[in-house]
């Protein structure tokens, strides 16, 4: 049976004729084209060439001598060259054409897809087309790259990469090789999917796992927020119509922060005697 070209893969063909503007490729039934830009070298009939496969911009399949990053067999971290909402992200995977990694493929909300310049673990994979997309690589395969964080690393500083959505929080592989999970209410701002990010080690699990935030300490943060109130007074004639009683969500959607931190701060902010609660107004004092 015929041997069909796919896109994807890394061959051995065989030069079976030469046009002006590269080479024809064939391993005995199909031919594809090797544009000179894409030879590392001068070829003659029947010379062996080892080539990627791929589609070019028209869609055809061709083939390059430069290697890609990742393959159908495997993957890697790749960057995020371009963001387009109506179909996706593409990534660099080291060939001259970026590779699309669908929307299909993405959360759902836009403010959490990845950003340029943010990384992602893929490798490619092939639709029922025969068409090369970039493939987000799965749970399982990335656990294979962790190793198990030691009991002594809880509250250490660690980066990682944001790898995979879930409910109630985000996945992440540190740079040290550990697996974190980062609940939604430990985050301190939104993140993205590729998104590398520094945070604390909160706590580690029996299995090797850990917990992170990206919150500051609770004595930090009381700081921090305490001084986001006052700037949000100071810029609103000094007042707010928020305090210490006001309604938990109302606080969140507001400051993005619990209730609980609220207080926290207003406590430091009225221990202080810098405001004053009134009327359900929260007072800057002269």
């Amino acid at each position: 049976m015929a041997s069909e070209l796919q896109a994807g893969e890394i061959t051995q063909l065989r030069v079976a004729r030469m046009q002006e503007y590269g080479y024809f490729l064939t391993n005995g039934y199909e031919d594809v084209m090797l544009h000179k830009r894409e030879a590392k070298n001068k070829y003659e009939e029947n010379d062996e060439v080892e080539v990627f496969l791929y589609h070019d911009h028209q869609g055809r399949l061709s083939a390059t001598e430069t290697m890609p990053t990742v393959t159908l067999d495997s993957f890697s971290i790749l960057k995020v060259v371009e963001v387009k909402h109506s179909l996706g992200v593409f990534v660099d995977i080291g060939i001259q054409k970026d590779m699309l990694l669908s929307k299909d493929d993405l959360p759902y909300d836009w403010a959490t897809w990845p950003a340029i310049g943010d990384e992602l673990y893929c490798g490619l994979k092939l639709d029922k087309k025969q068409r090369l997309f970039a493939d987000l690589s799965k749970f399982e395969e990335i656990q294979e790259l962790s190793i198990v964080a030691p009991a002594e690393s809880k509250n250490t500083e660690v980066e990682g990469l944001v790898f995979r959505f879930l409910d109630e929080g985000v996945s992440i592989l540190t740079s040290e090789g550990y697996l974190a999970y980062l609940h939604k209410d430990e985050m301190k701002e939104q993140v993205r999917l590729g998104q590398r990010l520094s945070m604390r080690i909160t706590f580690v699990r029996e299995d090797g796992r850990v917990n992170v935030s990206t919150r500051p300490l609770v004595k930090e943060a009381r700081l921090e927020d305490s001084d986001r109130l006052l700037a949000y007074m100071r810029e609103r004639d000094n007042q707010m119509p928020f305090t210490d009683k006001s309604d938990p969500e109302a606080i969140k959607k507001e400051f993005n922060i619990s209730k609980a931190a609220f207080k926290r701060a207003m406590g430091k902010l009225l221990k202080e005697k810098k405001v004053e609660q009134k009327d359900g107004f929260t007072i800057l004092k002269s």
